[in-house]
């Protein structure tokens, strides 16, 4: 759907895993707001018949095929999208899996492996083609999607909790090599919004967001040029009490809390 030189102004966001959940409401809601879409996801033909859906034509979106576990794949995506739309104003890692896991089962250190290809590696391959060029013009902002999950170590959650606590300092690092640069790093920790991953989740979600919710409070703090931000606001809070628990309270809290789905059982993207 990638080709010409688009004849439609406007600024332009680019963002991975827009098939479905967080991303694609984050692509309507920035779409509302005038901005041409730059959208990535392995499942081409669903995000391409969603902006036939919406009335978009190849000037004003955009789609492009790539795996963000692939290096090069995701790379290549970013590479295509400066060719035929330019340097976005806001990029937004967004992809990401969330998979239980057993230290003491040999898959799923592979499980693990390619939970940090997926949500952390290629978060830095998605950012990678752009940091120059936006650093160049003096404005922009890259956007990493992490979770409030990244706050705390959940049993049965290691690979997903590491993985997002690693998004965090990722982008903690980045925004200060940026500093001064023009360029905005913006970490969003999402709480629970209803998605495909998170309704397989066996356990209670408190204040659970629709997508929709979360993509508006989302595309504000990013407007803001907030560094770092847990929506809802709620859910931060309750990640901080948690954090300030003494470990043997917090482990005997969440002993017998159901786990995440490990591989086989169920196996969710965002």
């Amino acid at each position: 759907m990638h080709s010409s030189t688009p004849t439609v102004s406007g600024p332009l966001v680019f963002i991975t895993g827009a098939s479905s959940g967080i991303g694609q409401a984050l692509a309507a809601r920035f779409a509302r707001a005038g901005y041409r879409l730059a959208l990535v996801a392995r499942r081409t033909e669903d995000m391409q018949a969603w902006a036939q859906a919406q009335g978009f034509d190849a000037a004003r979106c955009q789609v492009y095929g790539a795996d963000v576990a692939d290096i090069d794949s995701i790379v290549a995506a970013g590479q295509a999208c400066l060719a035929a739309q330019g340097v976005p104003d806001v990029v937004i890692a967004n992809a990401g899996i969330s998979i239980g896991m057993d230290t003491a089962d040999r898959s799923d250190i592979d499980v693990m492996a390619r939970t940090f290809a997926t949500n952390n590696t290629g978060l830095a391959a998605t950012f990678h083609p752009f940091v120059a060029a936006m650093t160049a013009r003096g404005s922009g902002a890259l956007v990493g999607i992490g979770s409030v999950a990244a706050i705390r170590g959940l049993p049965g959650h290691g690979a997903y909790c590491a993985s997002k606590a690693a998004v965090v300092a990722y982008c903690e690092s980045l925004r200060g090599e940026l500093r001064g640069s023009g360029v905005a790093v913006v970490t969003l920790l999402p709480g629970y919004v209803d998605t495909p991953l998170t309704r397989q989740n066996r356990y209670s979600m408190p204040f659970l967001l629709t997508a929709e919710t979360f993509a508006d409070r989302a595309y504000n703090a990013i407007g803001a040029g907030t560094s770092y931000r847990v929506i809802p606001w709620q859910m931060g809070v309750v990640a901080k009490l948690l954090r300030l628990l003494p470990n043997a309270l917090f482990d005997r809290l969440f002993a017998g809390r159901p786990r995440k789905h490990r591989q086989g059982e169920r196996d969710a993207t965002r």
